[in-house]
């Protein structure tokens, strides 16, 4: 560990060789495995587990009862809903251990929201603040400023970085909430066409 500029419960463990950014709190029943590095200002909930080799960015919460295994890459400003779920395997076996290398990765980007009890099956990305529903299976990749829910989880709508819906005309949206303003190209990926609040 690098500082400690961070605060851990006294019940959570943490293995030799983790970096943990200043104002970062972690709280009770976690266990944080080696060459795990977490960035500045986290929220880690109670019982999570953090595996080896694991990249989390800045400001990123973690919610109670999630495992983040080795493989997965948080970007800054995710959130993870209670009791979600990755996974890194497509295909277990106990009989037939799997070599790392066979790990599939799975990346969140930035301002990403998992709701609470989703499952990501591994090898996705999902997308800049993009927002799983609560319960949904994801089994491939999610686009940015989507809204997704459902087994297997689908696109039902487009969402601001704050977290309102958008409403497209012309292929053109602007958040009542913020003022940001996005447009869709053909291909239904959404671009903001400004960086300024209202």
């Amino acid at each position: 560990m690098t500082n400690k500029d961070y605060f851990v419960h006294p019940s959570s463990f943490i293995d030799d060789d983790v970096e943990i950014g200043e104002g970062t709190k972690i709280w009770h029943f976690c266990h944080i495995m080696r060459e795990a590095r977490i960035g500045k200002t986290c929220k880690i909930g109670q019982n999570v587990f953090i595996d080896r080799q694991v990249k989390i960015g800045n400001n990123v919460k973690i919610q109670n009862n999630v495992s983040v295994y080795r493989g997965v890459t948080l970007e800054d400003n995710v959130f993870c809903g209670p009791s979600m779920v990755f996974t890194n395997v497509i295909n277990p076996r106990s009989l037939y251990p799997r070599d790392i290398g066979e790990y599939r990765k799975t990346l969140v980007k930035k301002g990403a929201t998992i709701g609470a009890n989703v499952t990501i099956l591994c090898g996705v990305t999902i997308g800049e603040s993009a927002f799983i529903g609560a319960g949904s299976i994801v089994t491939k990749d999610i686009p940015s400023y989507a809204l997704v829910y459902g087994n297997p989880a689908k696109i039902k709508d487009w969402m601001c970085e704050c977290g309102e819906k958008l409403e497209f005309r012309a292929k053109k949206a602007k958040c009542y909430q913020c003022g940001r303003e996005y447009e869709k190209s053909a291909q239904r990926i959404i671009r903001p066409v400004n960086i300024q609040s209202a």
